[in-house]
């Protein structure tokens, strides 16, 4: 079985490795930290809507969990004070 010619794989490859180096610079990066600008945009847990739900269900979960019997926060609305 003959093997492939190096002129015929090496640019295949180089190819290749330009195309992952190039997806890796766009490609969207999660709920982790913000990638480095232009292709970077802020994290959706980082968004201040997100921020106060995730706050709001933590202080909902405390309340079911001590037990108090605050009907706004066991609903997961704000409560008034």
């Amino acid at each position: 079985m003959p093997a492939m010619s190096d002129r015929f794989v090496l640019p295949i490859l180089a190819a290749v490795a330009l195309t992952m180096i190039g997806l890796a610079t766009v490609w969207p990066q999660g709920y982790g930290d913000r990638s480095p600008g232009p292709f970077g945009h802020t994290p959706i847990q980082q968004t201040p809507q997100m921020k106060a739900a995730i706050s709001r269900e933590a202080a909902r979960l405390r309340a079911k969990q001590a037990g108090t019997a605050n009907p706004a926060v066991l609903a997961g609305l704000r409560p008034t004070q």
